[in-house]
C-alpha cells in the first residue's frame, strides 16, 4: 500500500548551503519539496551547484524577507501547509 505524498517546507536559516544540499537530498523521496531561504541565499559556487540540482529537480526555492510582515506571512503559510518542516 502506498503511502500519501507529504509536502516538506525547508526553511534555509542559518547554514542555508546545508538547507540547499538537504533539500536536494531530500528530492529523492516521492514527497513534495519546497525551500523558503530567509534573507536570501549566499552566492558562492556551493551554492550556486546546489540551486541548480533543485531548478533541475523543480523544487521552489523562495526568498522571504523575516523582517517584513509580508516576509513572515508568507513563511507561515508555508508552515502551515507543511507536513513536515526542517529549519537548517
Amino acid at each position: 500500500m502506498k503511502q500519501a505524498q507529504k509536502t516538506i517546507l525547508v526553511i534555509a536559516r542559518h547554514n542555508k548551503t546545508e538547507a540547499l544540499r538537504m533539500a536536494s537530498g531530500l528530492t529523492l523521496l516521492d514527497d513534495q519539496v519546497r525551500v523558503a531561504a530567509l534573507g536570501g541565499i549566499e552566492d558562492d559556487e556551493e551554492s550556486a551547484l546546489q540551486l541548480e540540482a533543485l531548478e533541475f529537480a523543480e523544487v521552489p526555492v523562495e526568498t522571504l524577507d523575516p523582517a517584513t510582515d509580508d516576509g513572515l506571512g508568507q513563511l507561515a503559510d508555508a508552515i502551515l501547509r507543511a507536513d513536515a518542516v526542517y529549519v537548517i
